[in-house]
């Protein structure tokens, strides 16, 4: 098959597509991707033909912070892209016979899939359908028992999206598509009939009872990049003692790097721990750092997260799955949207400790949380469970099957 990928964000939001599209081609699928141009040599090296928005996500990214308003504006500015270029990448679309959609609501890949009777799938390595068992991602869980506050987050945020782009939407159903304009009602009553998949495991988030049938749930997409050797002074720095704390916060802007970088050490010093501090867009460890502690800018986390003693990191959704696969206790310190889901969960089934938002974190906290992940021996046993149980799963496989039996939209 030729299928088309639409994928948007930053290199944690596209890797995981880009992991899918490399295993459809080894299966003998052609991919064509579409995501912003920073993204282009690394679909190249993987056999995908790469179809470049103008624009930089991770920058992006960056530039809006923890901003979850200024983050969502950007985004769509980038996303109108697909209407500059739509005379150039429309083609690419309309030969395909799939579309895979990580967009909202599948913005785009939807009118294209009307138009010319292509097969979409919405993909997503979050929860993002309705649901009354928990609430939209990014909304507050506190009040997941009240009735109906759950199903009323799906709807208002549902709302929100197609407000934002309703303008472009219709110019390109109506002027380049020439389709006929769809009422929101009329919208999502197709929307919720394309099927879905989960890339994530439903050992972490079990498939509600609601989900309807066109919902599928394969497991984590993984990429292990065997030919990835650690440089020397890692490997001397791990066998030199025990298993490390693994501390950072990812792609996370983080407004005093060395603030933050002194409140760790002084956890570390507290628990007599050693780490392993990932610098990460917030830049944390760039300064002398004592010898207990290591600093890197990038290994990947399935080799390096079975060789720690805790884990404490932001929560996204790539980086959560990869701490559970390791079968190493965790804590999560959220920034915004799904982060605190993953926080959750893992407190829920037992393999870690209850979130701390970033803001709320201080060197005790910290400290506290170091002592209770190193020794909880209940806690470590649950871990290295559900890592057992998740490392037998191949969820690249069971996408790849069932994205080939291509049911229609």
């Amino acid at each position: 098959m030729k299928i088309t990928i639409i994928a948007l964000g930053s290199r944690g939001d596209v890797q995981p597509y880009a992991v899918l599209g490399k295993s459809l081609v080894a299966a003998g699928h052609r991919i064509s991707f579409i995501t912003t141009e920073n993204f282009s040599p690394v679909l190249l090296r993987h056999g995908m033909v790469p179809e470049p928005l103008p624009g930089d996500a991770e920058r992006v990214v960056r530039e809006a912070g923890a901003n979850m308003a200024a983050l969502t504006l950007a985004f769509s500015r980038i996303a109108t892209g697909i209407f500059v270029h739509a005379k150039r990448i429309l083609p690419v679309l309309a030969e395909s016979d799939m579309i895979l959609n990580q967009l909202p609501l599948g913005a785009y890949g939807f009118d294209i899939a009307e138009k010319y009777g292509i097969p979409m799938w919405r993909v997503a390595t979050i929860p993002m359908v309705r649901t009354s068992a928990f609430p939209m991602m990014g909304w507050p869980g506190v009040f997941t028992n009240i009735p109906g506050y759950n199903r009323f987050s799906y709807d208002v945020s549902e709302l929100l999206a197609w407000l934002l782009l309703k303008k472009q939407r219709q110019h390109w159903r109506s002027r380049i598509l020439g389709l006929p304009v769809r009422s929101r009602r009329s919208y999502f009553d197709q929307l919720h009939k394309m099927p879905v998949l989960h890339g994530f495991s439903s050992h972490i988030v079990p498939s509600p009872q609601d989900w309807p049938s066109n919902v599928f749930t394969s497991g984590d997409w993984i990429d292990p990049q065997p030919d990835w050797q650690p440089p020397d002074e890692l490997m001397y720095f791990l066998d030199s003692g025990s298993p490390p704390v693994f501390i950072g916060f990812g792609s996370m802007p983080i407004a005093s790097p060395q603030a933050t970088t002194e409140l760790i050490l002084q956890a570390l010093v507290q628990t007599k721990q050693r780490a392993i501090l990932h610098s990460g867009w917030g830049s944390i460890g760039s300064f002398p750092l004592p010898n207990h502690i290591y600093q890197i800018e990038y290994a990947p986390y399935d080799w390096l997260f079975p060789r720690m003693s805790a884990l404490i990191h932001h929560g996204g959704s790539g980086t959560t799955a990869a701490g559970f696969r390791s079968g190493v206790p965790t804590l999560v310190t959220p920034f915004l949207f799904d982060q605190r889901f993953w926080g959750d969960r893992i407190a829920q089934l037992g393999t870690g400790l209850h979130p701390i938002p970033f803001k709320k974190l201080t060197n005790d906290a910290l400290a506290d949380a170091i002592r209770v992940l190193v020794n909880n021996s209940m806690m470590q046993a649950r871990a290295a469970e559900l890592g057992e149980k998740l490392c037998r799963e191949d969820g690249l496989q069971a996408a790849i099957n069932l994205i080939s039996q291509s049911p229609s939209p």
